[in-house]
C-alpha cells in the first residue's frame, strides 16, 4: 500500500484530512508516526508559498510522498486579513484559538455588520523528487459575534454559513468535509492525488 504523509501537527488539520483521505487506498502517515521533528518556518508571503515549503520538506526528510495545508481566514472588513497570517494574528504569545477569535472580534467590534468573509486553502502535494501539485479550496460565509458550536478549530465557532444556518463549528465532519475550503482543495487535488499513489 502506498504511503502518503501528512505534513502538519495540527491535530484538527490530520483528523480532517484523515477522512477526507480515507478512499485514497493509501496508508496515511503523520509526522509523530514517524517521529519525525521538523520545524518549518511558514515565512512565505502566499499561502502556496508556505504550503510548498512544508510538504517539501517533509517529502525531503522523509522519502514519502507528502501533503501539506496552509489556509486562513480573509475578512472583507478587514481588507483580507488576517489571511496568511490567522494562526498567528493575535499578539500574544502562545495565543490559543480562543485569543485569536476574541482578538478578530475585538478588531471588527466598531465595524459595520455583516462581517462577509471566507475560508481559502492551498494544499500542496510533494514528491520526494521535488515535484509539487498545488490545489486551492474557499468557503464563504461571515462572522458572527457569539461563538457557537464544539466542533472544529480555530475561526470556526465564529464563522457562519448562512445556506447551512450553522456556524462551521456546529458541522459534523461529514457536513464540513462536503463543503469546507479545506475539502474543495482536497477534490480539486484529487486526481493528481490517485495518479501519484
Amino acid at each position: 500500500m502506498a504511503k502518503l504523509l501528512l505534513a502538519t501537527n495540527n491535530r484538527g488539520k490530520i483528523e480532517e484530512l484523515r477522512d477526507l483521505l480515507h478512499d485514497s487506498g493509501s496508508e496515511i502517515l503523520t509526522p509523530q508516526d514517524l517521529q519525525l521533528d521538523l520545524d518549518v518556518e511558514e515565512s512565505g508571503k502566499t499561502y502556496l508559498e508556505n504550503a510548498s515549503k512544508k510538504a517539501a520538506a517533509y517529502a525531503s526528510k522523509s522519502g514519502l510522498l507528502s501533503l501539506a495545508d496552509d489556509s486562513g481566514l480573509e475578512v472583507d472588513a478587514l481588507g483580507g486579513a488576517p489571511g496568511i497570517y490567522s494562526a498567528r494574528y493575535a499578539p500574544i504569545s502562545g495565543a490559543s484559538d480562543k485569543d485569536r477569535r476574541v482578538y478578530l472580534l475585538a478588531q471588527l467590534k466598531e465595524l459595520q455588520k455583516p462581517w462577509l468573509a471566507k475560508f481559502h486553502c492551498t494544499v500542496v502535494l510533494a514528491t520526494p523528487n521535488g515535484e509539487v501539485h498545488s490545489a486551492d479550496g474557499e468557503c464563504a460565509g461571515e462572522i458572527i459575534p457569539d461563538e457557537r458550536g464544539t466542533a472544529g478549530f480555530g475561526y470556526d465557532p465564529i464563522f457562519f454559513i448562512a445556506d447551512l444556518g450553522k456556524t462551521m463549528a456546529e458541522l459534523s465532519m461529514h457536513e464540513k468535509n462536503q463543503i469546507s475550503h479545506r475539502a474543495r482543495a482536497v477534490q480539486s487535488l484529487w486526481p493528481t492525488l490517485i495518479t501519484q499513489l
